[in-house]
Formats: C-alpha cells, structure tokens, sequence
C-alpha cells in the first residue's frame, strides 16, 4: 500500500514539474491535441457508420425476424463502440508519444537532469529515426497485449454482478500499467532497456506502478483530460523510472540553477 501512495505521488510530482517549467508544457500540449483530434474524427466516424458496417458484416442475418435483428445488430454496434473507445484510451498514450518523439524525448532528458546528482541525463545514443522504430514497434506490442486484456475482460463482462463490479475495476488496472509501461519508456529506452526488460521492472513494483498509472487511466476517460495531464506525465514516469532503477534523486536544484543563471526566478 505504500508503494500505491508513492506512484500517486509520482504523478502529481510530474504535474509540478511542468508548471515550474511553462515552455517546456506548452510546446508538451500539441501532440496531444493533434492525437485528440485524430482520435475525436475516428471515434465519430465509428458512431455515424458503425451501424453501417455491423449490417455489412452480419449478412447471415438479414433474414432474421424483428425484434432479434435489431437487438443483435444492435448489441454489436454498441460492443465496437465499446471496444473502440477502450483502444482508444489505451492506445492514445502510445499514439500521443510517437507524434510528439523528439519533445517528449527532451522533456525526459530535462527531467533527469534536473533530478540527477550530477547534473547529467542518460543518453542512448541512437539516431532520431531508429528510436521512433524501437518506439512505434514496442508500443504496437503492448497495443496488442492490452487488446488481449481487452478481449477477455469483455468476455468476463457478461458474468452476473463480476462484470458490472470486478471486471471495470481491473480494467482500469490493466490499462493504468500499460500507460505507464508507455511513459517510462521514454526514460528506460534511453537507458537501452528492452521492452522485455521494461515489463519484468515494472512488473516487480506493480502497486507502485498502479498508483501511477490507474489515476491516470481514470483520468484519462475525461474528454481533453489527457492532453493536459500528458506532459506532467512523463516527467513524472522518468521520476519513477529512477526510482524502479534504483537510481538517486535530488531535489532538482540543477535546473534551478539554470533558469537563474538565464534570469528566470524559479517557481
């Protein structure tokens, strides 16, 4: 339980850390809004033709009698709807840090260094290109273990009292520890730590992990939410990603010193 506290902690920690540095938040608000309405313009089209496209998949039932036909076309839309906001709020994370690659990769850097007890941040080395690989591949895995979570939580859905009461509850787990499988890995894959790796780490400290992340997926549920808490976000996974590291860390008195030496009182 402790630990629950301490990943809660984390959170509002990244949340501070961005409000003491208002450029570095503002440039950190645009690859969320350009992934929000991306997202948006799909999930309406899913709404408009979603119908639609259940009638063109179920030809089998086209000769049903009313009132089955309508309730299972029905059913069906209700469900890819469902289904399609789920991804949404799993994949949105992962979509929102490949467009926005090259800042959030410096917010991080930012961040390490302000921590560090040397003033220094991790470096991986490699060339812009092959990190937006390394990170488009890594995160269409766990895109796919959340929709194999996805699935089977849905099946679970339909068990009297478990799938209105346990089933969402676990939901939000599962997708809180896949979100911040998603923000430390900004931190960890300039630390060449392989996804494999990433997994097994968090996987250590998983009540940590889950008062980082399910707040976040709860969160992240309120339209336009997310764009906001997202640079906040990853600050505060690249402060948690050194604690899982067992790395130190400082009260951030490097970065303060560089905004006074640049004339900015710090915050």
């Amino acid at each position: 339980m402790r630990d629950l506290g301490a990943g809660f902690k984390y959170l509002l920690k990244g949340q501070r850390w961005v409000a003491r540095h208002g450029k570095q938040y503002g440039f950190g608000l645009l690859p969320g809004l350009i992934t929000l309405v991306l997202y948006a313009a799909a999930l309406v089209a899913l709404a408009l033709w979603g119908e639609d496209f259940v009638a063109w998949a179920t030809p089998f039932a086209d000769d049903w009698s009313s009132p089955w036909l309508g309730l299972f076309r029905g059913f069906l839309t209700a469900v890819l709807f469902a289904l399609g906001l789920l991804l949404s709020v799993v994949t949105f994370t992962a979509v929102t840090l490949l467009v926005g690659q090259p800042f959030y990769e410096n917010l991080s850097e930012r961040t390490d260094r302000d921590v560090s007890p040397d003033g220094t941040a991790p470096e991986s080395g490699l060339p812009l290109w092959r990190e937006l690989w390394i990170s488009a591949r890594d995160s269409l895995r766990i895109v796919v273990r959340a929709a194999l979570w996805g699935v089977f939580l849905f099946a679970f859905g339909f068990v009297p009292f478990v799938g209105q009461t346990v089933v969402p509850v676990i939901g939000f787990f599962v997708t809180g520890f896949f979100l911040t499988e998603e923000l430390t890995a900004v931190a960890l894959q300039r630390r060449r730590v392989e996804l494999r790796d990433r997994l097994a780490l968090l996987r250590t400290r998983k009540t940590l992990v889950w008062g980082f992340g399910t707040p976040l997926a709860v969160a992240f549920l309120v339209p336009f939410v997310a764009v906001f808490l997202m640079p906040g976000a990853v600050a505060g996974a690249t402060l948690m990603a050194r604690d899982l590291l067992g790395e130190e860390i400082t009260d951030g008195q490097h970065d303060d010193d560089e905004n006074t030496a640049e004339g900015v009182t710090p915050l």
